[in-house]
């Protein structure tokens, strides 16, 4: 027997009420109280960037709500209706979302590791103790239409997911399960989905043109009419480092003595082409001058690494480790380097002498979700580049050029932008 459950509305004024104690609950102060919002209409009302970890929205409906930077970590959306809510840059880190309707909701860069979005339905007592299922104006573990670009779902338990049209651009999926899941005409460009168990999913008409597919469970999953170009999986993109000839340790050593030679000694290695995905951790290795164009570096460690004057144009280098490295005069025109970690690199020209300097080149680069802070940018050219999502706080932009750059969702301060940035053209610029 299925019945339906009637909602207790909240205004703005109780709902702030309860949260306010619930803030005082999660920071162990006198009269706090954890949020029980269960079957509550919190539709249209506002969130945002509050505290609501571990509370209880099962069964509610915050249909239209703003939970914008919310922190909702461990917080249960048991078979809530989350239509059309944003979520934009919250935290759901394990949050029950099963049975949850999520169409059309805005999960743009929000954190759902080892979130739960499964198919559920909520079942209760009456009085004289007979079960009956609860209905709620919503479909089970529906995310049609919703937009999760760019989000974290690392380990998100997805089976059976009916996710229609959905956007998971750019979103980090790894390990995500989603077995039986239904994901017809689903957007998955850029995604991670490395390790992903999509057994007997329905993929049917899906984009994952550059996705990673990389250990991927893909036994009877419908890929009819999907678009899989340029996506990464386990067969070696171009030729293999075995193909070099020699251990790459050597090849490498003799690079390194052929930079301290000034060319007089050694050899100048050069990896255009190669995977190098399996290679051994290059951290703090000396690789100036490098040639690797359209080489396949994703996910590498190249942490503290040397790479001025090198040329990486068009390498795929989404999601590798470059933090503190010196890419003084690199060139990297139309490579791929989202969500890698770039903090703290120099991206300074290299000056030869009084009068004569190389600058960085990332024009074309795609660099979505990708991490600066910190990164010195000065002079550097990212005329055309993809910025969008990116986090450039702490980056010095003086004199950078941004020419028809796209910065949509990018986090930077106006401050950065004061010492002769050039700005023209650039989209989804807002401070």
């Amino acid at each position: 027997m299925v019945q339906n459950r009637t909602l207790r509305r909240l205004d703005q004024a109780q709902l702030d009420l309860a949260v306010r104690k619930h803030e005082m609950f999660r920071n162990a102060r006198v009269g706090g109280a954890r949020a029980n919002l269960s079957f509550c209409d919190l539709s249209g009302l506002d969130l945002s960037g509050r505290d609501l970890a571990h509370a209880d929205f099962v069964g509610a409906s915050l249909r239209g709500a703003n939970l914008a930077g919310a922190r909702l970590d461990c917080a249960s959306f048991f078979v809530a209706d989350l239509r059309q809510a944003n979520f934009d840059g919250a935290s759901l880190i394990k949050a029950d979302l099963r049975g949850a309707c999520l169409r059309g909701a805005i999960l743009v860069g929000a954190n759902l590791f080892e979130a739960d979005l499964r198919d559920g339905s909520l079942a209760e007592k009456d009085r004289s103790g007979h079960l009956h299922m609860v209905q709620i104006d919503s479909s089970p573990a529906e995310a049609d239409g919703a937009d999760l670009s760019g989000a974290n779902l690392t380990n998100a338990r997805m089976s059976g997911v009916m996710a229609i049209h959905t956007d998971f651009s750019d979103a980090v999926m790894r390990g995500c399960k989603l077995v039986r899941a239904t994901m017809r005409g689903a957007n998955f460009t850029g995604s991670n989905m490395e390790g992903a168990d999509l057994s007997g999913a329905d993929l049917r008409g899906a984009c994952l043109r550059g996705a990673v597919l990389t250990g991927a469970v893909m036994v009877m999953t419908d890929l009819t009419d999907a678009d899989v170009e340029e996506a990464l999986t386990d067969k070696p993109v171009g030729r293999v480092v075995a193909e070099l000839g020699r251990s790459l340790e050597d090849l490498l050593a003799d690079h390194m003595t052929w930079v301290g030679s000034s060319g007089a000694q050694g050899a100048m290695l050069d990896l255009s082409g190669f995977d190098l995905r399996h290679a051994p951790s290059l951290a703090h290795m000396c690789l100036t001058m490098l040639r690797a164009v359209g080489a396949t570096l994703y996910g590498l460690d190249l942490s503290g690494v040397q790479l001025q004057a090198a040329v990486l144009d068009r390498a795929d280098m989404r999601g590798a480790k470059l933090a503190d490295g010196d890419l003084r005069g690199i060139s990297l025109r139309n490579a791929k380097l989202n969500n890698a970690d770039l903090r703290n690199v120099n991206l300074r020209p290299l000056v030869f002498d009084e009068h004569r300097s190389r600058p960085a080149d990332l024009s074309g680069a795609k660099l979505r979700y990708a991490d600066l802070s910190g990164a010195s940018l000065r002079s550097v050219n990212l005329g055309n580049a993809d910025l969008s999502f990116a986090n450039l706080r702490g980056c010095d932009l003086a004199r950078t050029d941004l020419t028809g750059a796209k910065l949509f969702g990018a986090k930077l301060e106006r401050r950065a932008l004061a010492e002769g940035a050039i700005l023209d053209g650039v989209a989804g610029l807002k401070l």
